[in-house]
């Protein structure tokens, strides 16, 4: 019987994985692949029997029932898996139910943290996400239920939402309704953490905006203290208008 190592994989360029991911991912006879993980990362296991087990919303996926079966089946098999997930496994990477899944077949596992995507919006836009004596509490909250129904809510100073991209205009609707006034600001990263990210600026009011600017992107959305743009800090390298009125823009960041 071998053994399971979860590893996050960080949110987008392989770089961004962990010393100690990168350590036990070497080692790996199989691997356990995400939709959104660097293909590059490949490099780190050459010899490893790498299987594609990806999630993505409103498209194909793998089911959770055959990602457990065959974590299960290719520990018995296999010295050192590793599943290998995006950004980090314990957030938003159904890591209980697989955790769960070992346990019950009595196999052995480790779980290696990584950089998870709210944290690399925050990086790429240079917005900290707490602020002293305005930004205390930080809510990590994922925008679609198991169900599919959109959620927003107000439970922190900064909300970060996961996989709203194609329902901004929905969310922006939602928060309202938590409470969120409509001036409160708003920044939406796609691709965080990939030399390809984009960034713009909005409120609640104008969240819907971002839509198209977005689209097709895996998205994240941070309301509150933490979307607040730093007085005299440049968001970019790069800057262009998204829209004439007001303050909104969008910036492409590149490495």
């Amino acid at each position: 019987m071998g053994r399971v190592v979860f590893i996050g994989a960080g949110p987008g360029a392989a770089d961004l994985i962990t010393l100690r991911g990168a350590q036990r991912l070497a080692q790996a006879d199989v691997v356990l692949f995400d939709a959104l993980t660097d293909p590059a990362l490949r490099e780190l296991a050459p010899r490893a029997n790498w299987v594609h087990v990806g999630k993505r919303g409103f498209a194909d996926s793998t089911g959770q029932a055959t990602i457990n079966a065959l974590l299960v089946r290719h520990a018995r098999a296999s010295a050192l898996v590793v599943r290998l997930k995006g950004g980090d496994p314990s957030v938003f990477g159904r890591l209980e139910e697989e955790l769960q899944a070992l346990a019950e077949a009595g196999v052995d596992c480790e779980v290696v943290p990584g950089v998870t995507a709210a944290l690399a919006a925050a990086a790429e836009t240079k917005r900290p996400l707490t602020r002293r004596g305005a930004g205390r509490s930080v809510a990590l909250t994922t925008a679609m239920t198991r169900e599919g129904a959109l959620r927003g809510g107000h439970s922190a100073d900064t909300e970060v939402f996961y996989m709203a991209g194609r329902q901004l205009g929905s969310l922006a609707r939602r928060l309202c309704e938590a409470g969120w006034p409509a001036e409160t600001p708003v920044s939406v990263v796609s691709r965080a953490g990939w030399p390809d990210a984009l960034a713009s600026s909005h409120t609640v009011a104008s969240l819907g905006r971002a839509t198209v600017l977005h689209a097709g992107r895996p998205t994240v959305v941070t309301v509150g203290a933490g979307a607040s743009a730093v007085a005299g800090v440049s968001r970019g390298r790069t800057e262009t208008p998204l829209l004439e009125a007001g303050q909104e823009q969008a910036e492409t960041l590149s490495a």
